[in-house]
């Protein structure tokens, strides 16, 4: 009798795991079948923005469901990341996953995740150069005078950065240890406010990513002194890299998506698919083109492996530069 039960209880267990993965696979094959949510860690208007909202915008029009881009800006991109964390994995939560993602792993000494852990990578979108702009009352023209500046007046050059952790913050980091300039960083809550004050003077330069300050520069209200990758810019031909002065110095940004640890493969695939379709699509191309990115095609595995690189890169430059935030 009690062998009849137990194998009895045995098969129930197997019908209901049977039963509910393939509700799930159901689900998953329907998605997306309500609005989707794609948190940001920044304000409207920087780079995180834009691309979260071409993307998003691509998506609606692909899956015929509306995907909303929420703006959770705050401590350096991690209210949005955590709160991607403790989302249910049913793909209705996605992540912009940008550089503080990979620079707050060793820069914060306290986090309630761990983006590689807790974060299924599912596409990349552009890698782009970030950009050493001045204001233009500031008296250098290249990046030798700029060095020459700086060393003169230690301390007196405001660089701004979009918040602590972003590519913009730890390329200006960079930059002062490799040059030993003595700057000081000023922090804001994203890269539009930051935009803001540095074209009305408070603050007197920074390391932006191209997409957001890029007709800005076209425009001559800011003055491009160098691009942070190791080759020139297609859409800056006569702007130089950093490392043309700085030998080996080379920083970039880099965009995708990410979903909750756990999201269906189905999901993840879909959504990989359809952005790797985006980035085959004339349209988009151009769009990327105008905002100075070079394209991320690939699998989730492939966009994740660019991740843990970049985690551990960043790593070591806050590890020598001694830079830490609770």
């Amino acid at each position: 009798m009690h062998r009849l039960v137990g194998s009895l209880s045995r098969a129930a267990i197997a019908l209901i795991a049977c039963t509910l993965f393939t509700i799930a696979n159901a689900q998953a094959l329907d998605y997306p079948v309500r609005q989707v949510h794609v948190l940001v860690g920044y304000p409207p208007g920087g780079s995180t923005d834009i691309l979260a909202r071409l993307f998003g915008n691509w998506l609606s029009e692909r899956l015929k469901q509306s995907f909303i881009v929420e703006n959770r800006a705050g401590a350096g991109n991690n209210l949005a990341t955590e709160a991607a964390v403790k989302a249910a994995p049913d793909g209705y939560t996605i992540l912009l996953i940008n550089p503080a993602n990979a620079v707050n792993a060793s820069l914060y000494k306290k986090l309630n995740f761990v983006v590689l852990r807790d974060i299924d990578p599912v596409a990349g979108f552009i890698r782009v150069p970030n950009v050493l702009e001045v204001h233009p009352d500031v008296p250098v023209k290249t990046v030798a005078d700029l060095i020459a500046y700086a060393k003169a007046n230690p301390d007196k050059l405001n660089i701004a950065s979009s918040g602590n952790g972003t590519s913009i913050h730890l390329s200006g980091e960079l930059f002062k240890m490799m040059t030993g300039v003595k700057m000081t960083h000023v922090v804001y809550k994203g890269s539009a406010p930051m935009l803001t004050d540095l074209l009305g003077g408070q603050v007197q330069l920074t390391f932006d990513n191209m997409p957001s300050s890029i007709q800005h520069i076209k425009a001559g209200k800011l003055r491009a002194l160098a691009v942070s990758t190791a080759q020139r810019s297609p859409e800056l031909p006569d702007v130089p890299t950093v490392a043309e002065t700085v030998p080996g110095y080379e920083a970039s940004a880099f965009f995708g998506f990410g979903v909750p640890k756990g999201t269906p493969k189905e999901i993840v695939d879909l959504l990989n698919k359809e952005i790797n379709l985006a980035l085959k699509d004339p349209g988009m191309l151009a769009k990327l083109k105008d905002l100075g990115g070079i394209p991320l095609p690939g699998s989730a595995e492939d966009f994740g492996k660019i991740l843990a690189a970049e985690t551990a890169k960043w790593e070591k430059v806050v590890t020598a530069a001694k830079l830490s935030v609770e």
